[in-house]
């Protein structure tokens, strides 16, 4: 089958592994994929050294460079440049579809991005959305324009032929605004088995390199922004390191609370205790992950899907995670994770206190975890899940 597959994404980090895990099961699965992006956010060219330590975009691209700068814009000039894009999506979708006459087009849903689902109808051609964000929820970036967003998205979710929803949050959400909307199924993220996979790695090696040898390692990779509640983590569990002499913690990441985490770290003395090697590229990120004995995730939102949730399972190393409903969807208590209740950091120091010295539960929660990854939670499954969507299950 021919699939186009539309962003208007900057193509970039989380976005982009999603976009390519999708986009090479389908063609896993025998389907011709042609990927359509905004000018310069192709996920598929991701330069590895824009995301290493933080550093700058050297991509080299002025395309790159105007994405950068139109997703900088403020407020409601950004949404009426989103609103914009219809005309450049109706020239530039037109184009593809004369020249490839697609079976089926998968568009990552984007606020006030309604021209492909039109063209799609006039075209008789097979639409499906993907859901990762609405006007809805309360957002990163603040809507301004909310009701003509949230008209176009009633519009969109009830002219497409499915949609794909990564948590039940937020399809809930849209039927209950929205009313009748189109077929839809439950599809969270998924991991790369082949890059996940704890087998590839010498972790005495790795361990050894990063000073790791005897301790044990509570992880986190990912953003640190406020949402995420890592500085308030590290503060609390910061006071109590004494009572487990052999735990030490790996931040990997960057961002905003990350400066402010440094200087406590530094103030306490504690940079034996808790190490911080800053952002790296998606391809080291399982090395850091087999490093590590558990995760932990101080806190997430109502209604996202945490892409490192997956990886870390796939590499067999379970997170200690808020009780969120779409990551309760995908973490069994005691089984392939744990949680604690939502916004209770104490809760959460003490899951990771208690289970620095219970190796016998981290290792057979984290064998769940990537069973139930291998199982189920493969990019290959997204895939085969979003063309039931379609007319004979796919068979256009």
């Amino acid at each position: 089958m021919r699939i186009i597959y539309h962003h208007r994404t900057r193509g970039r980090h989380v976005e982009g592994v999603h976009i390519r895990g999708i986009v090479d099961a389908l063609r896993g699965l025998g389907h011709q994929v042609t990927v359509l992006s905004f000018p310069g956010a192709d996920p598929e060219r991701e330069q590895p050294a824009a995301v290493v330590h933080g550093g700058p975009d050297r991509s080299g691209s002025s395309r790159g460079r105007l994405a950068a700068v139109v997703a900088a814009l403020p407020g409601v000039l950004f949404e009426v440049l989103e609103l914009a894009y219809n005309l450049v999506t109706v020239v530039r979708m037109s184009a593809m579809i004369r020249r490839l006459r697609p079976q089926l087009i998968y568009e990552r849903y984007s606020l006030f991005l309604c021209a492909t689902i039109w063209l799609a109808r006039r075209r008789q051609i097979p639409i499906v959305l993907e859901i990762n964000d609405s006007a809805l929820v309360e957002r990163v970036r603040p809507l301004r324009l909310k009701g003509p967003a949230r008209r176009i998205e009633r519009w969109c979710l009830s002219h497409a032929t499915g949609l794909v929803f990564i948590s039940s949050y937020f399809r809930d959400r849209a039927q209950e605004a929205y009313g009748s909307i189109a077929p839809s199924v439950i599809s969270p993220n998924a991991a790369d088995l082949a890059r996940f996979d704890p087998a590839r790695f010498d972790v005495e090696r790795l361990r050894f390199e990063r000073g790791l040898v005897g301790r044990v390692v509570c992880g986190h990779i990912g953003a640190f922004a406020h949402w995420h509640g890592m500085d308030v983590f590290v503060e609390k569990i910061a006071a109590r390191l004494d009572e487990a002499p052999l735990l030490t913690l790996v931040l990997v990441g960057d961002g905003v609370t990350l400066p402010a985490i440094r200087a406590l770290v530094q103030a306490r003395g504690l940079g034996d205790r808790v190490l911080m090697p800053g952002r790296v590229s998606h391809d080291d990120i399982a090395g850091w992950i087999a490093c590590m004995d558990y995760a932990v995730l101080p806190d997430s939102n109502e209604y996202g899907s945490p892409m490192k949730l997956f990886e870390f399972m796939a590499m067999g190393v379970a997170m200690i995670a808020p009780d969120y409903a779409p990551i309760a969807e995908v973490v069994a208590e005691g089984d392939t994770g744990w949680l604690f209740p939502r916004k209770q950091t104490d809760r959460c120091v003490q899951r990771v206190m208690d289970l620095a010295t219970q190796t016998q539960e981290r290792q057979r929660v984290g064998a769940a975890a990537r069973s139930y990854i291998v199982r189920e939670r493969q990019w290959r499954n997204n895939a085969e899940q979003l063309l039931t969507l379609l007319p004979q299950g796919g068979h256009v």
